[in-house]
């Protein structure tokens, strides 16, 4: 068994080995091959048209020539009038931007939520509003404590800023909503768990058991306070759970600063409810999903879509899922929200 666990150990060291010279082989292709082409685009979609377009696709189609013919024109002056009305005091209409974030555990799409934010400041006024839909059930904290201050960018300026819940906004998903002004959620969106969690196995009594030593070397007392292979301590458990419960604290403390009429001491149990209980709970503003929002919206404003994107190659998509998997082995906790 010892002999075998002995290869087994030989085995998985060269496997990594093999993995990490793949991957930086992998990335130095992708690098070459993405030199001097535009990686990035920003893309705006004008929700007014899509609108539009749907509503006139089925008058089209249920109403008669003649009465659909009329509506147009009478629409057409409408709709004249009302851009008129709501043209502000320099002569411009209100715009709404809208962003779209759907977060993972890493929350890689902040890297491409901070260049939309930079273009939307570049030409937004106090005049108009920003909308972003957030989806996420929350992730690493450094991850989403960037998309929080990415939204708070906005804040900051004091453009108006509306988040709003489709479906999830829990954990770190929530660190980003409560940023806002105002946030909208959906009847039965998942909203809260304002909490921190890290976790880890250890196989320290299976190597003992295989009279197998593991030596672990490092510098400061706390550099590793749980391990998985080593022998965990009382000290090193107290130690790691006082981190633990600093996250939390901070993590209440930015939220009770965003909505200081929450209880926060109720919701900051890392328990989750559903949109109508969170509204009676003071997590969210109004039950509404974000396409009623954006309806009404446009009949008073311009509506953008903001997209920007950072496409990746082939190449890039697989180094990234190694170097994830690599990760994964060699950081044996990850702190989430």
């Amino acid at each position: 068994m010892l002999e075998f666990l002995y290869t087994y150990g030989l085995f998985l060291a060269k496997a990594i080995t093999i993995v990490a010279a793949i991957l930086i082989v992998i990335s130095a292709i992708a690098a070459i091959a993405s030199k001097g082409k535009k990686r990035e685009k920003l893309t705006l979609k004008k929700l007014n048209e899509k609108y539009q377009e749907m509503k006139e696709t089925l008058n089209r189609e249920i109403l008669s020539k003649k009465a659909f013919k009329q509506l147009a024109k009478e629409e057409k002056k409408q709709a004249k009038q009302k851009k008129q009305a709501s043209k502000a005091a320099d002569g411009q209409n209100k715009r709404v931007f809208v962003l779209n974030f759907k977060g993972d555990i890493r929350a890689t799409a902040v890297d491409a939520l901070r260049e939309a934010i930079t273009a939307i400041l570049s030409v937004a006024t106090t005049e108009d509003e920003v909308v972003v839909n957030v989806e996420s059930g929350g992730g690493t904290i450094h991850g989403y404590g960037l998309a929080a201050s990415q939204l708070r960018r906005i804040r900051d300026r004091k453009i108006p800023l509306t988040a709003t819940i489709d479906k999830v906004a829990a954990s770190g998903g929530y660190l980003m909503a409560c940023v806002a002004d105002r946030i909208l959620a959906a009847p039965f969106a998942i909203v809260g768990s304002i909490g921190v969690l890290a976790q880890l196995p250890n196989f320290n009594r299976l190597l003992k058991k295989h009279d197998i030593e593991f030596e672990q070397i490092t510098g400061g007392e706390y550099k590793r306070t749980l391990s998985l292979f080593g022998e965990n301590t009382s000290k090193g458990r107290k130690k790691f759970q006082e981190t633990i419960d600093d996250a939390h604290e901070l993590f209440k403390q930015f939220v009770i600063t965003n909505r200081p009429t929450l209880d926060i001491q109720k919701v900051a149990t890392g328990e989750y409810w559903h949109g109508t209980q969170a509204v009676d709970l003071g997590l969210v503003d109004e039950l509404q999903t974000s396409d009623d929002y954006l309806m009404a919206a446009s009949n008073s404003a311009e509506i953008f879509e903001i997209h920007y994107t950072i496409p990746k190659k082939k190449l890039n998509k697989l180094a990234s899922a190694v170097k994830a998997e690599l990760e994964n082995f060699t950081i044996p906790s990850s702190t989430i929200l």
